[in-house]
This record gives structure tokens, sequence and C-alpha cells, in this order.
């Protein structure tokens, strides 16, 4: 039986978990969506293949996000990434609550925000930062991560095995932790597991 939950399910879900919020100011603030949209009767979440051409973290796998601008918030910047990578267009109600902070080794601390994207959305990618936007069903996200050692780190590395490949942290962090608070209704905690040594630049 297919995974199915309403917006009310959703938010329920993320109001349960007090999300970590780091106040670090020696990283650089970034914003990243989880947009959980329905297509072909299926629902799921957004993730977007980056351009190989770009000069930060050419071709990886990425949830729509970017920095946080001067004078601008949280939850602006991740509403303005997503219109400006997808053309998906979405106000402040869309915002059901957001996932823990997670610093990353490039210097970044990325707050996830979940964005009710709603059924068969409209959408435009952006095809100067986007290869391609993949709408990965729950049932498909509802999958058990693999966790790695490395010599550079005493952290686990997380993957997650979706779309035939492994996804990594961070962006395989954040969405574990979806699965786990919003389809599995968990209380867990990501920022301990690591990222691939390629991503730490």
């Amino acid at each position: 039986m297919s995974i199915r939950l309403s917006r009310e399910d959703v938010t329920e879900r993320l109001a349960a978990l007090e999300p970590r919020i780091l106040a670090d100011h020696s990283h650089r603030k970034a914003a990243v969506v989880i947009a959980v949209a329905e297509e072909e009767g299926a629902q799921g979440i957004w993730i977007t293949k980056r351009q190989p051409t770009l000069r930060a973290h050419s071709g990886q796998w990425a949830l729509p996000g970017g920095r946080v601008d001067a004078g601008e918030t949280h939850r602006e910047a991740a509403l303005r990434e997503l219109a400006e990578e997808v053309g998906f267009f979405a106000d402040d109600a869309a915002i059901l609550g957001r996932l823990d902070d997670y610093e990353t080794r490039s210097g970044y601390v990325m707050s996830p925000f979940v964005v009710w994207a709603g059924k068969d959305p409209k959408y435009r990618v952006n095809a100067d930062e986007v290869v391609h936007l993949f709408h990965i069903p729950f049932d498909e996200l509802d999958v058990e991560p693999n966790l790695l050692t490395i010599p550079e780190s005493d952290r686990p590395v997380i993957q997650m095995p979706l779309l035939g490949r492994k996804i990594h942290a961070p962006t395989a962090a954040v969405m574990y932790q979806f699965r786990e608070v919003v389809l599995r209704g968990r209380q867990t905690r990501v920022g301990h597991f690591e990222q691939p040594v390629f991503a730490w630049k």
C-alpha cells in the first residue's frame, strides 16, 4: 500500500520535532527545500541534479536551495531558491515546518524547510542550474540508508540508495531525517552523519 499523507499529517509530524538550530556565525547560511508533491498519483519529494558547469558542488544531487542573502530570512531564501531553480512559486503559508540545521563540510549551516507543493504542481526547471528535477515517491524514499566508514573521519558517512544511485550527505542526511520524522513518525537526529570527502569543498 502506497504511503499517503495529508498536509495536516505532515504538519503535525514536523511540529512534534523540536528542530536543532545552529547559531555558529562562522559558517555561511543556506536554506534548502523538501517539496512534497504528488505526481501521477504518487506523493513524494523533489530532488535536482545540478549542472556540471556550476562553480560549487557541480553535478551533485541536491535539494532546491542555496545561500541566504543579506537581509533575507531563511524562510525567504528557501522559497526564493525554489522559484529560481525549479520555477515553482510558493508563499510562506506553504511552509509546513523545518528539520534540523545541518553543518556542511563546505562551510555552510543548511536549514531545511518542508514545503507543500500539492497535486500535479506546475514547474519550470532553470537549465542554467539544474539538469533535471526528479520526483522520488514516498514508497521509494522509505528505504534504509547505507552507513560507510572512511579513514578521514570517525563519523559514519550516510548514503541513500535512490534513483539507481547513491545520494550522499548533506542531501542524504536531510532526506533521511524527513523519512524518519515525516514518513515514520520518529524523532531522529542526523547531525552526526558525515559527508564524503568530495563534498568537503
